[in-house]
């Protein structure tokens, strides 16, 4: 799949937004170990693109100077990361509202699951 900006639904980045945001506040996990593989494997954004777009989604305050840093070397896609973030604050509220009712070995069950999912895919990957 080759880059192409133009092909994004703003749907399927606030949806995207909405997952992270949930899950990582259910595993308390950062967004991007959600947000990268799914920006390289479903929208096919190149590593370094995925990499900067999500720290752009965390900036404020998280990642201002290394976001700043992809940014200068064109890896940053800032209305990808303004879309996704809108999702990622209402997911994030729903994902920590459901987490504190999860029994601890479930969650750890469900975090270590997704880590499995995401090495080895990252891993495969052509």
């Amino acid at each position: 799949m080759v880059y192409n900006p133009v092909m994004y639904n703003p749907t399927g980045l606030v949806a995207l937004g909405l997952f992270a945001g949930a899950f990582s506040s259910l595993v308390g996990i950062g967004g991007g170990v959600v947000i990268v593989p799914a920006l390289v494997f479903l929208f096919g954004m190149p590593q370094h693109m995925a990499q900067g777009t999500s720290i752009a989604l965390l900036l404020p305050p998280i990642g201002a100077f290394a976001a700043y840093t992809y940014y200068q070397k064109g890896y940053v896609d800032v209305r990808v990361a303004a879309i996704i973030c809108l999702g990622f604050l209402v997911g994030s509220y729903i994902g920590a509202k459901f987490a504190v009712d999860v029994p601890k070995q479930t969650l750890q069950r469900i975090f270590g699951v997704f880590l499995l999912f995401v090495a080895g895919k990252m891993i495969l990957a052509k």
